[in-house]
């Protein structure tokens, strides 16, 4: 120290100390002030930048509190100097912690909004977070007077040697990434592989995809898979989709009444149904003549693929209850078996049963 400290030297610093606590409280209530008007605003960004200040600002204050009370104090010149590393290296910290959270609530929320659904590409965010505190971490080195070039260098070496070691994690990294850059699944998709795994997408990280199917279990698939496999999403271009019934009257119906009966079904069903699609134009199309029935096949709109189950069972009850009203007869399979004893044949009896002698 240049010179003992004395009372008023303590006081100062003290002073400035608490100015800085309290910035730091009054800056905080300020921000959850905005904090609360950011909600109402339909952007999320603002609702990110806030809530990321509210710890960055606090520490920048009482940082600056405690620059202004060592700069008070006679302290010698390497002791100042090393106050003023820490105090440095305190807000460096903070500001890379505080742009970590900014950025990464920023990528979180643009691949929401992308994908419409409340699910999450964690693997940008994992990555862009990865990013930003290495370089804060090189950053500070610098701040200590750590020459970074050495290091920068050992790890363009060993990271050889690590993509060697990590051959399956890194295939499984860059098969995540070209899946979302090429927009092939998003979360919110729902999807069927080849090998039968379907489910909507929850999360693609950076090693798998996380799928949830109708019974509301994880799959748990890696993204190299993902990639290399065949696969139907029901999601794209679009969600809605047609679901198609098929249906059978008998030969003595007939089928212009048959037709009437069933595309007011449809109406029906496309207008009370939740999931249907009301202004789809019901499409009945006679194609077969069958054993016992003439087939056709009714086509449906569905908003997305789960709905499906739940139209076509109310279409199903609908339509057998009206046909029953209307006495539209839905024949089922008929056999006629001819039997015999010693050769000869045995006539069946009027109710279909056979006679024997």
């Amino acid at each position: 120290m240049n010179r003992d400290l004395t009372l008023h030297d303590w006081i100062v610093a003290g002073i400035w100390v608490a100015v800085g606590l309290v910035a730091g409280i009054l800056l905080r209530l300020l921000l959850r002030w905005l904090g609360r008007h950011a909600t109402r605003t339909r952007w999320s960004g603002d609702d990110v930048l806030v809530d990321a200040l509210r710890a960055l600002v606090p520490v920048a204050a009482l940082t600056g509190g405690l620059g202004a009370a060592a700069a008070a104090l006679p302290l010698t010149g390497r002791v100042n100097h090393t106050v003023n590393q820490v105090l440095t290296v305190l807000l460096i910290l903070a500001a890379t912690i505080t742009a970590a959270r900014v950025i990464t609530g920023l990528v979180r929320a643009v691949t929401q909004s992308r994908s419409g659904v409340a699910g999450s590409a964690t693997i940008f965010v994992n990555i862009t977070r990865v990013v930003v505190l290495a370089i804060g971490c090189l950053v500070v080195l610098q701040t200590l007077g750590i020459s970074i070039a050495p290091l920068l260098t050992a790890l363009g070496v060993g990271g050889l040697a690590v993509a060697l070691a990590l051959q399956d994690t890194l295939a499984n990294l860059f098969a995540g990434i070209h899946i979302l850059a090429s927009k092939t699944i998003q979360p919110g998709d729902y999807i069927r592989l080849t090998s039968g795994e379907e489910g909507y997408v929850v999360d693609i990280n950076w090693r798998n995809t996380v799928v949830r199917n109708l019974s509301n279990n994880l799959v748990i698939i890696p993204n190299a898979q993902l990639s290399s496999t065949n696969m139907t999403n029901y999601s794209r271009p679009e969600q809605e989709m047609t679901l198609m019934v098929q249906v059978g009257v008998g030969y003595d119906s007939d089928l212009e009444h048959v037709e009437r009966v069933t595309s007011e079904v449809v109406t029906e069903v496309m207008t009370e149904v939740e999931g249907a699609v009301p202004e789809h134009e019901p499409a009945i199309r006679f194609h077969t003549f069958g054993d016992s029935r003439i087939s056709f096949t009714v086509i449906l709109g569905v908003g997305e693929f789960s709905d499906q189950y739940r139209i076509k069972h109310e279409f199903i009850k609908k339509l057998h209850k009206r046909y029953r009203l209307e006495g539209v007869r839905i024949p089922s399979p008929t056999r006629t078996v001819a039997l015999q004893q010693n050769g000869v044949a045995i006539p069946p009896q009027r109710d279909g049963s056979a006679r024997f002698p």
